[in-house]
């Protein structure tokens, strides 16, 4: 199945409220937790395609000595993320950031870890955020990026969302059929990662997700 593009930016405010307003507090604290497993201390950590904020908020309440400064390029996921930020505490430990990629107004080779969930299937060029990951992170960061696998047809696509959030908000449920159109293959990802020079490569890690965790 070729892959079928979505919006790059989720800026609907019933599509970002949907979706903060989703159970995903077990695959979230799955990633955190497996990112901590591989790199226990770190200390200028880059998420990009934050969302709400959930991951940025886990990962520094399980992380203390580390500051997360957190991407987004949707106004609605900001302005619900800047409330989750602040009704945690931890302003001090978060920057959150609304900008798009490429060219992200930070500073070269400035983090030591990079890590996203679920961003990259929405972007036309995937190949710049690889390329953004190694223009920001430092020599020996390192990352941990996933995202999902792109199903044999749209049959599949359906019975994945089906299985797995049959009792979701509809539009949440739309938003998962069209990302998993949307999505990359593993071989794909390895392509992405190749021209992006960073020397690590993608795994599956789930029935429907790729993983790309190591240093660079």
């Amino acid at each position: 199945m070729d892959r079928r593009m979505e919006p790059e930016v989720m800026d609907e405010p019933a599509r970002a409220e949907a979706y903060a307003a989703a159970d995903f507090s077990e695959v979230n604290h799955r990633f955190v937790s497996d990112f901590l497993l591989k790199c226990p201390s770190p200390k200028r950590v880059l998420d990009l395609g934050c969302g709400p904020a959930d991951i940025p908020i886990r990962l520094a309440n399980a992380a203390p000595g580390s500051r997360v400064t957190a991407i987004d390029a949707s106004p609605a996921m900001m302005a619900l993320a800047r409330q989750a930020v602040g009704e945690a505490g931890l302003d001090d430990r978060v920057t959150l950031v609304e900008a798009r990629l490429p060219g992200l107004p930070l500073a070269v080779k400035s983090f030591d870890a990079a890590i996203s969930n679920s961003l990259v299937h929405h972007l036309p060029e995937p190949v710049a955020f690889w390329k953004e990951i190694a223009r920001l992170a430092a020599p020996g960061a390192y990352i941990h990026v996933m995202d999902l696998i792109r199903p044999e047809s749209p049959e599949k696509a359906s019975a994945i969302v089906e299985g797995a959030a049959a009792g979701e908000h509809p539009l949440l449920k739309e938003d998962f059929y069209n990302s998993l159109l949307a999505s990359f293959t593993i071989d794909e990802i390895a392509e992405q990662v190749a021209a992006a020079g960073l020397g690590v490569w993608p795994v599956q890690s789930s029935d429907r997700h790729w993983l790309v965790s190591g240093k660079i």
